[in-house]
């Protein structure tokens, strides 16, 4: 019997895009049902009812919570295929390093640039999300993806960030392509590649949308 593959989602979630790459980058057949945040399905309550968050992957029937929850199961689970994660212990412990840091640090940097308005709340919300990114930049070096030849865990992680930028260099009147030049280059690159050109938004639908998420908030 074939794999019922589901994922309870919504479109210009950075978390949810890493889920819809690692399963194309698996060649994993898959439903996607896009959540309303503000009115959630029965479905997702079900399914997640801790958190009550997307995304959800569903396998069989049975719950999968919380992104990188997802993307090691995912791993794990059709390991006859592409692998996400290197086969040596210690860069795959790196690996995890950085996707920890990407979802804390550059995560809380780029919700406080959307959200804090204007004013200093503003410019040290600024300076945290370029401080994370130059991090992340650094670490990258010269390489052509953080998997090296190829995308890997990092990259998945981190590229629906990249297709936010757009989002933070608007509210935040920044350009992250001025501090940043390298990590820029780095997500044109993983946009041209298939799984993430069929998994991700453009950066101007996220930035419409986002706009009209704040609006009731006087922003």
């Amino acid at each position: 019997m074939a794999d019922e593959v589901v994922l309870l989602d919504f479109r210009i979630s950075m978390y949810g895009m890493r889920v819809r790459i690692a399963l194309r980058e698996k060649g994993i057949e898959f439903e996607h049902r896009e959540e309303d945040l503000m009115n959630k399905s029965e479905l997702l309550l079900k399914m997640n009812p801790i958190h009550k968050k997307i995304p959800v992957l569903i396998h069989n029937g049975k719950a999968v919570c919380e992104s990188t929850v997802a993307l090691q199961y995912i791993d794990e689970v059709w390991n006859d295929r592409a692998p996400l994660l290197s086969t040596d212990p210690y860069q795959r412990a790196q690996a995890r390093f950085w996707v920890d840091y990407i979802d804390k640090k550059v995560y809380d940097g780029g919700r406080k640039v959307v959200w804090s308005g204007q004013g200093e709340e503003l410019e040290v919300a600024k300076k945290e999300l370029i401080e994370s990114l130059k991090v992340l930049e650094g670490e990258l070096g010269e390489k052509k993806f953080y998997g090296g030849e190829k995308i890997g865990l990092v990259d998945i992680c981190l590229v629906g960030f990249y297709v936010w930028f757009y989002a933070y260099e608007k509210f935040g009147n920044l350009s992250i392509e001025a501090e940043c030049p390298k990590l820029v280059a780095w997500g044109k690159r993983c946009a041209e590649v298939e799984s993430v050109a069929k998994s991700v938004p453009g950066q101007e639908e996220v930035y419409e949308l986002v706009a009209e998420m704040r609006k009731p908030f006087g922003l």
